[in-house]
């Protein structure tokens, strides 16, 4: 029959034993002194046999108390060893870090991905790039990132808002060129769109101007869910594409990209890191969430004039 024990009055135990005293170990412990006594005495009870010999004067190891304090103390080494571990994994990140991503994946990413990893060489990286809305908690991710509008009320989730984007509509030049510029966002119509398409779902596209909005979707025989690709199409010359302005802002720089109806913008959307939990959450998981944020701020603060460069505004015939 085993002997139901208290690991943590082990532990207590080894600490009287190195310190030979009841006074200095609740000291060390900063426990009360009747606490750590009558702790190692409901343990001797349970073991049925004395572990220290008392006086007045001195407190002493019995030949039982010898035996018992030699696996106490690596019990207390492998506890030691346990905390120091799990510091060492909050001073540094480090371990396997899975995180779910839409498929919007900027330009940027691989950038990105390079200095994080450069940044923190202890964490295995592990992406899940698909538009699903992924279950954190049994597909054991330690984190998402999201870009809606807002999120679904679920209380076993935390969410952060990283950024709030707005999107606008950008075609090539060579496209403008020959298709000529829309000058009103009904005029967008007799255009081709490259489509956002998300689990089988095609949205409108909604463009606002002050009070002013406008509700519509081009023809378009071009669709997919990974908005780096629509970005790539739409600088190829393949039609008009609704993109977020973060993400269009450096191609339109490069002279890749033109913003078309520069007043109107769609609908603002945010970008959210959720976590399954607020509590114990991993240095890892921080130190991810911080990187995305700092990635983003430069990519917003950056951002061009809505301007649109000088192009044709015939339509070929």
């Amino acid at each position: 029959m085993s002997i139901p024990l208290d690991a943590n009055d082990l532990l207590l135990f080894a600490r009287v034993a190195d310190t030979g005293s009841f006074s200095r170990a609740a000291e060390q412990l900063d426990l009360p002194k009747s606490t750590v006594s009558r702790r190692i005495a409901a343990l001797e009870a349970q073991l049925g046999e004395r572990l220290l010999t008392r006086s007045t004067r001195y407190l002493a190891l019995t030949e039982f108390g010898q035996g018992v304090a030699g696996h106490a103390r690596r019990l207390a080494e492998e506890a030691d060893a346990a905390a120091a571990f799990a510091q060492a994994r909050q001073e540094t990140p480090r371990g396997l870090l899975k995180v779910s991503l839409p498929p919007f994946a900027d330009h940027d990413l691989a950038r990105f991905l390079r200095q994080f990893m450069a940044d923190y060489p202890l964490i295995q990286l592990q992406l899940d790039i698909s538009a699903r809305r992924v279950d954190l908690i049994a597909e054991q991710f330690d984190i998402a990132i999201r870009v809606a509008r807002s999120l679904p009320d679920d209380a076993t989730l935390v969410a952060r808002r990283l950024r709030d984007d707005n999107s606008g509509i950008y075609a090539s030049p060579a496209y403008l060129a020959e298709h000529g510029m829309p000058d009103t966002p009904e005029s967008l119509l007799e255009h081709t769109a490259i489509r956002l398409s998300s689990n089988g779902e095609t949205p409108a596209w909604v463009l606002t101007k002050g009070k002013e909005t406008w509700n519509g979707l081009p023809e378009g025989t071009l669709s997919c869910n990974a908005m780096g690709l629509i970005g790539e199409m739409a600088v190829a010359g393949l039609g008009l594409a609704n993109l977020p302005e973060h993400f269009a802002a450096p191609l339109q720089r490069s002279g890749q990209l033109v913003r078309v109806l520069p007043a109107w913008c769609s609908h603002m959307s945010s970008v959210w890191a959720v976590i399954p939990s607020r509590r114990h959450v991993p240095s890892r998981t921080r130190a991810f969430i911080e990187a995305v944020e700092q990635h983003l701020l430069p990519l917003c603060s950056e951002l061009p004039e809505t301007t649109s460069a000088p192009l044709p505004t015939q339509r070929k015939k």
